[in-house]
């Protein structure tokens, strides 16, 4: 029995039963698309620092906003379903839409960044690690640079030699290292006073190519996520559409 009291047609009930089978996926959505992003801001944070552009974090916050928004949806779209309120259907419908927005955006801002990635990471990252490591106020740094070199296996933006230039080995606290200890393949104190590559990592394109090609297939999960999650709401509104016409019909 809806707000009115009419007597439901077969297509209103298979209209509600239709939104009420998406409302619990899309629920089930939300919680992946906020799982993603706060995956991508929690897990990987500190990488997040070594970038320039802020985009990269600005996506997965999009994707946290949204997967939020999306669980508060589904609940109101299956009371805005079973209760028949055209009020809540109207307001489930704005919000339908605003989230579709969203992540639009999310996946917009994922392939923009995707593409000028490597711009960025040769143009900014060799900087960052020379002139931020183990400086003053730049623990996070330090920290991502260290965790970057052991997890990746590399040493240097673009190879070990670009340590030569940083201020921190140029300076009395390096104790005679050529490169950071966590360029060190067997991570003891003190292990980069010995540039050997018996000893160190000579990966060739050094960290920026396997930042760049870690980042860039978060991206794409990024921007798949988003973008196939607002495909499916085009179904949600169209199904509310089509009720909201159902019921308004009903009561006349």
């Amino acid at each position: 029995m809806g707000e009115y009291g009419e007597k439901e047609t077969c297509g209103t009930i298979c209209l509600k039963y239709l939104l009420f089978t998406f409302n619990f996926f899309f629920w089930l959505a939300g919680g992946a698309v906020m799982a993603v992003g706060i995956w991508t801001l929690v897990e990987k944070s500190d990488y997040i620092s070594l970038l320039s552009s802020s985009t990269y974090a600005a996506t997965a916050y999009i994707l946290v906003i949204a997967g939020v928004i999306v669980m508060i949806t589904g609940i109101l779209g299956c009371c805005a379903t079973f209760k028949e309120r055209r009020n809540l259907l109207r307001t489930y419908f704005i919000l339908l839409l605003c989230i579709f927005l969203l992540e639009i955006l999310a996946g917009i801002l994922a392939y923009i960044y995707y593409q000028q990635l490597s711009t960025e990471l040769k143009q900014n990252l060799k900087d960052t690690m020379t002139m931020k490591y183990q400086q003053s106020g730049q623990e996070k740094v330090t920290n991502a640079v260290d965790k970057l070199q052991q997890e990746f296996k590399c040493c240097g933006s673009g190879n070990s030699s670009d340590w030569s230039g940083s201020d921190w080995i140029k300076s009395p606290d390096a104790e005679n290292r050529f490169v950071p200890d966590s360029c060190c393949k067997t991570l003891t104190p003190r292990c980069g006073v010995r540039d050997h590559p018996s000893n160190i990592y000579k990966t060739e394109g050094g960290c920026i190519a396997k930042l760049e090609n870690f980042i860039q297939a978060h991206l794409k999960i990024i921007g798949a996520v988003g973008l196939g999650i607002a495909f499916v709401q085009l179904f949600g509104m169209i199904f509310t559409c089509c009720l909201y016409k159902s019921l308004k019909a009903e009561r006349y």
